[in-house]
């Protein structure tokens, strides 16, 4: 049953793969929000900023990865949203497969093509000055956070592509999910922020998501703020998959 499941989701995984490499303005049109913020920031807001001694191109790295996550999941909404109305599912629940590997193959495609979209990104701001003294197990703590932080916003673009009435409502929903690094310490200390936006940016989970991926990318120590961040991560992660899971079945039932 298992080895059913994994070749069922690997051959359905490569057709949505396919897709991908077909249209590489996803790609391009993912990076292109998240490039231009990193511009802006860095080269006309960045210099009456002030992080202390860290260049800010490190200091708001962290999270212009997380706004490129949160650009890229709104594709798969929309794939998902585009099978579930051209009659896909349908199709496919005819045949001999896996029911989840449907879901699966959406959710690992947007996966592998989020890590692209963070290479080219991380490339970019290596031109603009980025520089990291990490090893090699703090990038690998960095690449598991963030694949882990993908993973639980996929799982919340399976939920809207599965639940959406229209194409626009489909995408619609990651609009506040990229807004969210900008009330948190991706781009100022949340020491300059007015008493209440200073508790809600100290308690919402991009902060510690960002402050955890900041201290590994610096090498400094990391603290309890690591443990938070994956503690928010695997808990989206588990709500989201239970529900997407819990609408499919309804769905497609």
């Amino acid at each position: 049953m298992a080895a059913h499941f994994f070749a069922d989701t690997t051959v359905l995984t490569g057709r949505s793969m396919k897709h991908i490499l077909r249209s590489p303005d996803t790609i391009i049109t993912t990076v292109v929000t998240p490039i231009a913020l990193m511009l802006l920031f860095v080269y006309v807001l960045g210099g009456a900023i002030n992080t202390g001694s860290q260049n800010y191109v490190d200091y708001m790295l962290p999270g212009i990865l997380l706004i490129t996550i949160a650009s890229g999941i709104a594709y798969t909404a929309f794939r998902l949203f585009t099978d579930l109305q051209g009659g896909i599912f349908e199709r496919f629940q005819s045949m001999p497969i896996a029911r989840a590997s449907t879901l699966w193959a959406h959710v690992l495609t947007s996966l592998v093509a989020n890590l692209l979209s963070l290479v080219i990104v991380v490339g970019v701001a290596l031109v603009m000055g980025f520089r990291s003294g990490a090893g090699v197990l703090p990038w690998l703590g960095v690449t598991g956070i963030l694949v882990l932080f993908t993973l639980a916003l996929t799982w919340l673009a399976v939920i809207a592509g599965l639940t959406a009435k229209t194409v626009d409502g489909a995408s619609a929903f990651s609009y506040p999910l990229i807004f969210l690094p900008f009330i948190s310490s991706a781009f100022v200390p949340t020491t300059t922020m007015p008493g209440p936006v200073r508790w809600f940016a100290e308690n919402q989970p991009v902060t510690s998501i960002v402050d955890s991926i900041r201290a590994l990318l610096a090498g400094a120590p990391v603290g309890s703020e690591l443990w938070v961040a994956l503690a928010w991560c695997t808990g989206i992660l588990i709500v989201a998959f239970a529900l997407a899971m819990r609408i499919y079945r309804r769905r497609i039932g």
